[in-house]
């Protein structure tokens, strides 16, 4: 039986790469802090046919935790073949609102998080000279966008980090593969549950993508060892025009970044002072919100003519379904370039 290893891998991104691996009957690991979260994507991944579920809460700031939970999988599951960096945090606010105590979360969540389970993944696979590792990245990780630094900076950081490393695998003709996917805006949790001092609730920046679209990207990345991928033409305008134009980005960003990241609705949703974790949110994730507008319209329309899944996972992905995505053309049709 073969092992996939997938941090924040209870909601969005990370449960719908699970949901690929399951049905193609790989054993799974889960790491993420949430535990009623965990649990209800452990049930639903064995209701797809995984073999075998384990599941572990953990800080993936944390090296020891991570490595803690690498020693568990392989003993539960099997040796370790892929392994998927996927654990985010953000804070939506300007650099200045951001306390020194946030901005050092989310670069640890982000970042460390990223460079720990990649730690955890290479020891064990440099022994079998055999595996694949991916990181999630962003258009971000080539041009920032306001109200974000934190979360941009941990991005750059991750592509630094991800470049320097393929050269030491190379140098020490070690055959593991390292990618790195970068992914444009998609329609996943993080938008109820980051910490918002904006003066309207956020959302992802047009156009927006399902996170089945980016699943299926990262699993193409760990099959192929490709070393990078861009997902959708818009990251890779992002990549292009940070060489090209820098300065006229930016000016981009600032006339129009601001608005784009937060929704019509109206009345300043003031952060609480709870601590900023990676994947925090209600244990059954957000309720589904119904919006109205064209735009909402649309959307409906897009989710009657979708095929329903089982149950359990229309309730497990209620709050992805509530932004606007892509119809299945569009998804078909979706732009993927390797580099």
């Amino acid at each position: 039986m073969r092992t996939v290893v997938i941090t924040g891998g209870s909601a969005g991104i990370g449960r719908a790469v699970a949901e690929i691996y399951a049905r193609r009957g790989w054993r799974i690991g889960l790491i993420a802090r949430g535990e009623e979260r965990l649990e209800a994507a452990a049930q639903a991944l064995q209701n797809l046919a995984a073999p075998k579920v384990a599941i572990i809460s953990a800080d993936v700031a944390e090296a020891s935790e991570v490595e803690t939970a690498a020693d568990r999988f392989e003993q539960e599951l099997s040796p370790i073949e892929v392994w998927v960096n996927d654990a985010m945090t953000t804070v939506y606010a300007p650099f200045l609102e951001l306390s020194a105590e946030e901005f050092e979360r989310v670069t640890r969540v982000c970042y460390l998080g990223a460079v720990n389970g990649t730690r955890a993944a290479l020891r064990r696979m440099r022994a079998r000279r055999s595996g694949a590792i991916v990181n999630v990245g962003s258009g971000l990780a080539y041009h920032a966008i306001p109200l974000q630094s934190a979360y941009c900076g941990a991005k750059f950081a991750i592509r630094g980090f991800t470049e320097a490393l393929c050269a030491e695998l190379i140098h020490d003709r070690l055959p593991i593969s390292l990618s790195m996917v970068h992914l444009p805006g998609v329609n996943t949790p993080q938008f109820d549950w980051a910490r918002n001092r904006l003066e309207r609730k956020p959302q992802p920046a047009p156009p927006v993508y399902q996170p089945e679209v980016a699943a299926r990207a990262i699993v193409k990345a760990g099959d192929e060892g490709v070393r990078k991928l861009f997902v959708g033409k818009s990251t890779l305008q992002l990549f292009l025009g940070s060489i090209v134009a820098p300065g006229l980005l930016e000016r981009m960003m600032a006339a129009s970044a601001y608005e784009a990241q937060q929704s019509a609705g109206s009345g300043r949703r003031r952060a609480t002072r709870q601590p900023v974790h990676a994947g925090a949110g209600p244990a059954g994730g957000p309720r589904p919100v119904r919006r109205s507008g064209p735009r909402a319209r649309h959307r409906r329309e897009l989710e009657s003519a979708a095929p329903r899944n089982s149950g359990g996972r229309r309730a497990a992905h209620a709050a992805d379904r509530h932004r606007a995505g892509r119809s299945a053309a569009q998804s078909a049709a979706l732009t993927l370039t390797t580099l």
